[in-house]
């Protein structure tokens, strides 16, 4: 094999602690090398030129390129030697940056340290064979899980470019979170405004088929070629015929806390979540329904149906939208707050549904526990989040949503005193700062620090909050009556869906995504993406920007009719196969099975993670191009031993 290494310097990233020259020198004497050279900035155009010269002019039939990590541009470099004629698995990347020049000082070592690095890539280089993708059909449909905002924006984004959509939501209707929203930072739209005329627009596409009250009970098969079984349960209300009269929800005698107002109001047992909910009919609550029958009598149009059953239905589809959306962290797991509207102390989307003209209070900021005016409000930022007994990271949307609040307070009730507690202020989106200091402007009272206690004085009535001001240094007390809790953003994704889907979840069940910069929508199972709040927290605009990308790329998967997969996967010697089992056991993609007593690997399923390889106890199963000899050779090559 003719081998050309080409070193980049990264600016200064590599060559400010590399010495480059020498290690060139040093890899042109490696077997099968026949050129070296370096550059600057070699996945630069000029850099990229000059690898695909050398593979003409020197006749090369394999490249190294030393570089940055290979998850950066390793498909810069593949489309550059395919560019030239070679076959990109005749390309190996050399981590120089990542491995050496950002975790080294001494130069010397450094240097010696690059070479011996190279020396192990051109070794796997020599083992390796071309290969072909591989390609398989791909069923052009798509599935979105999840019926918020990046739900409905992925499934419009994919129907608006011919690819039928089937949207999957658990709850009676589309919306989400944000359907409780009353206005949205920074500009202060009406969240309704924004979001129902989406709502109807997606119910209307004659390409997307909404399943609500509906969840995936099982996945099957491969990109391109998802089989999934989505079980419905019954509405107890025919969609096509409920005329929304209302007469059922007026003689049913069962009432019972209102979801959608979080607790603040109560419905009955057949309701709408609200009015613009989507579909736009009735539902019965079977948890709670006795069945006395009311509601069937007094229909006129005959909708409503108590004898309905769930039903399990059957869909292909090419590639999944996961945008199951978030849940806020449950007070009541912190104590020290006396969360509970019989308190006063309630969290950030009740606040919104009290602002809300269509909310409990219908717009009129009152007292759930006594329906006095409010006055004075102190809202808690960062509860659970930032906090390494609940929820470490930041929640992202909290500091601005609270700001959104007590300006939105201080309009409503321009005599009224709104308190900011808080730990830091993060307004890092366009709009943001300014947004902060209009709502100080208002005259919302920032106090940084901790609350250490609310409680409610039993003798006033007053809602008492006590914690410790960093800046002034002294303990504080604010009596209010009311306070509003900031939540921390938990993942609202099931755990059984994950597995199913076969996508990895941090500690916090958020999306894992193939790389934060790189492949952020995407997950390491091929044609799963990730879009929303499913993938960490984040706020509307940035929900939306990400499940249209994740509607990209899922498009970029299913128009042209058939998917293209790589195809390093794992391969079977039959002949040393004993049939033991062990692969099939521990592939977390299903991809291996018993073929008459020998395993074998679906190509399209394998991920090409190499755990049958690792477990397989006589060798029978190795990785295309990552094969056992292929190793031992990189161990002796960086080892410097012949």
């Amino acid at each position: 094999m003719r081998i050309g290494v080409f070193i980049c310097h990264c600016g200064v990233n590599i060559a400010g602690v590399v010495n480059v020259k020498k290690v060139v020198e040093a890899v042109r004497k490696l077997p099968g090398v026949v050129y070296a050279e370096d550059y600057v900035f070699m996945c630069s155009e000029p850099g990229q030129e000059l690898i695909a010269r050398a593979i003409r002019e020197y006749g090369l039939d394999g490249v190294v390129v030393a570089a940055c990590t290979p998850s950066l541009h390793l498909e810069t470099f593949a489309r550059v030697v395919e560019r030239a004629g070679l076959n990109r698995y005749r390309l190996e990347m050399a981590s120089i940056r990542e491995l050496d020049s950002w975790v080294h000082l001494d130069k010397d070592i450094a240097t010696e340290k690059a070479v011996r690095i190279i020396a192990g890539a051109v070794a796997k280089l020599l083992g390796n064979k071309p290969y072909e993708p591989v390609k398989v059909s791909a069923v052009k449909k798509a599935l979105v899980v999840g019926g918020g905002i990046a739900g409905i924006t992925a499934a419009l984004t994919l129907a608006k470019m011919g690819i039928p959509v089937v949207l999957v939501e658990k709850s009676p209707t589309i919306g989400g979170k944000m359907a409780m929203l009353h206005e949205t930072f920074p500009t202060l739209d009406c969240a309704q405004c924004i979001l129902t005329p989406l709502m109807a627009e997606v119910a209307r596409h004659p390409l997307v088929r909404i399943y609500t009250l509906a969840e995936v009970e099982s996945v099957e098969g491969y990109v391109g070629n998802f089989k999934v079984r989505i079980r419905v349960g019954p509405r107890g209300v025919k969609v096509g015929t409920c005329t929304l009269c209302g007469f059922c929800e007026r003689v049913c005698p069962v009432e019972v806390p209102s979801e959608f107002n979080r607790g603040l109001s109560r419905r009955k047992a057949i309701y709408i979540p609200f009015a613009q909910a989507v579909p736009s009919a009735y539902v019965v609550d079977f948890e709670h329904c006795t069945k006395c029958g009311r509601c069937v009598k007094v229909c006129p149009a005959k909708a409503v149906d108590l004898e309905q059953r769930s039903e399990v239905v059957e869909e292909v589809v090419g590639a999944i939208v996961v945008a199951t959306g978030y849940e806020l962290y449950p007070a009541e797991k912190i104590p020290e707050y006396s969360y509970g509207a019989a308190n006063d102390v309630i969290d950030s989307l009740q606040f919104e549904r009290i602002l809300d003209v269509q909310g409990p209070t219908r717009g009129e900021i009152r007292r759930p526990s006594d329906g006095r005016p409010v006055r004075r409000v102190v809202f808690v930022q960062c509860v659970g989040s930032r906090d390494v007994n609940h929820l470490p990271y930041c929640s992202k949307i909290c500091c601005m949503y609270t700001a959104k609040h007590a300006l939105l307070f201080l309009e409503r009730v321009p005599e009224g005193e709104a308190y900011v507690i808080y730990i830091d202020v993060r307004a890092g989106g366009k709009g943001f700062e300014e947004f902060v200091k209009r709502a100080q402007e208002h005259g919302a009272v920032y106090i940084k620090g901790r609350v250490s206690r609310v409680y409610r004085d039993a003798a006033t009535g007053d809602v008492v909050v006590e914690g410790f001001d960093l800046l002034d240094n002294r303990e504080f007390t604010v009596r209010a009556d009311l306070v509003v809790l900031a939540p921390g953003m938990v993942s609202a994704l099931d755990r059984r869906l994950a597995e199913m889907l076969k996508i990895p979840v941090d500690q916090f069940m958020f999306v894992s995504e193939v790389h934060p910069k790189l492949r952020p929508v995407e997950t390491p199972t091929a044609g799963v993406l990730v879009a929303g709040t499913a993938q960490g927290p984040k706020d509307i605009p940035e929900s939306i920007a990400q499940a249209a990308s994740a509607a990209a790329k899922a498009a970029e998967l299913l128009l042209k009719g058939y998917i293209e997969k790589e195809p390093i996967v794992a391969e079977v010697d039959r002949d040393k196969c004993n049939g033991c089992r062990v692969c099939v056991t521990v592939c977390p993609y299903g991809a291996v099975e018993i073929v008459e007593g020998r395993a074998r690997v679906n190509e399209v399923l394998c991920e090409g993670c190499g755990a049958c390889t690792a477990s397989c106890p006589v060798g029978a199963i190795q990785l295309r191009n990552y094969r056992d000899e292929q190793a031992l050779a990189v161990v002796r090559a960086v080892l410097g031993v012949v």
